[in-house]
C-alpha cells in the first residue's frame, strides 16, 4: 500500500474493499465510543457492493455492536426497493440481511415515489435526527464517477448548487432518469468522508480532483470539502495510475 496524506493506494481492488470494511469498522465503533451511536451514509456502486459483503461477514461483522447503527443513503434511483437497479436493495443483499440490525436504524430512500416526494420525506426524516448542530454524519461513502460526479450530484445539475436543503431530487439527462441524492450542505457536514475509487477509467479524473486542482462544479467530487471533519481517497493501483 502507498499512502499519502488523504490518500491510501492499494495494489488490487481486493486489498481496497477490505480496507475500506476494516475502516468502516474502526470509524463505527469510534463513533458509539464517543457519542454513543453512529450515522452512516452508504453509496451505491460495485466497489462499495464488495465492501459491504465483507462488513457483512464473519469476523468483521462480530466486532460491531450494530443496535447503536444508523443507516442511510448517499444517494438512491427512481425505483422501488426490490429492483435490481436499487441502491438499497444491493446494500439489503450484501449487508442487512447478514447482520443483526434493527429494522427501524435502516433508513432508505423511497425511490418508488415521485422524486420530489421522496427528497422532501427524506428531507424530513434527516432533520428529525439532527441536534441543535444539524444533522452530522459520522461517515459518509462515496464514490467517483469518470465525469466527475459523486453520490448523485452530476455536472450542470441544480442539486450541486442546492442551498438550504440536506437531501434533493435531481434529473440526470444521460440517464434520462430521476435521482434522489445528498447535497453538498449534507456532506460537507460529515464528520468524515471516504471516497472508494477503482479501475482504470477513473484515473483521468481521480488526477484532475487530487493532482491540486480549484474545486469547479464542472467536477462536484471536487466540492466535498468536510466543514470539519477528514476525508479519505482509497484507490487501487490501476484508478491512482495517473497520480504520480
Amino acid at each position: 500500500m502507498t499512502e499519502r496524506p488523504g490518500i491510501k493506494v492499494f495494489p488490487s481492488t481486493g486489498e481496497l474493499v477490505k480496507a475500506a470494511a476494516e475502516e468502516m469498522i474502526g470509524t463505527i465503533n469510534r463513533a458509539i465510543g464517543e457519542r454513543g451511536e453512529c450515522f452512516v451514509a452508504l453509496s451505491g456502486g460495485e466497489t462499495p457492493r464488495t465492501a459491504y459483503r465483507i462488513l457483512g461477514s464473519a469476523p468483521l461483522k462480530n466486532l460491531v455492536e450494530w443496535d447503536y447503527v444508523h443507516f442511510f443513503f448517499g444517494d438512491e434511483r427512481a425505483v422501488p426497493p426490490d429492483s435490481p437497479q436499487s441502491n438499497f436493495g444491493m446494500v439489503n443483499l450484501e449487508l442487512f440481511s447478514r447482520i443483526s440490525i434493527p429494522p427501524e436504524n435502516i433508513h432508505r430512500i423511497s425511490g418508488e415515489k415521485e422524486a420530489l416526494a421522496a427528497s422532501e420525506e427524506y428531507e424530513r426524516k434527516l432533520r428529525h435526527f439532527s441536534g441543535d448542530g444539524g444533522l452530522r454524519f459520522d461517515l459518509v461513502l462515496l464514490g467517483l464517477g469518470e465525469d466527475g460526479h459523486t453520490a448523485s450530484l452530476f455536472p450542470r445539475t441544480d442539486a450541486v448548487t442546492a442551498k438550504g436543503f440536506l437531501v434533493r431530487p435531481v434529473f440526470v439527462p444521460r440517464f434520462d432518469a430521476w435521482r434522489i441524492t445528498l447535497t453538498l450542505e449534507c456532506i460537507n457536514n460529515a464528520r468524515r468522508a471516504m471516497f472508494l475509487v477503482a479501475g482504470k477509467p477513473k484515473a483521468v479524473m481521480a488526477r484532475r480532483i487530487l493532482a491540486g486542482g480549484r474545486p469547479d462544479p464542472e467536477m462536484p467530487a471536487s466540492l466535498v470539502s468536510l466543514q470539519e471533519g477528514e476525508i479519505l481517497w482509497m484507490l487501487d493501483r490501476e484508478a491512482a495510475s495517473l497520480l504520480g
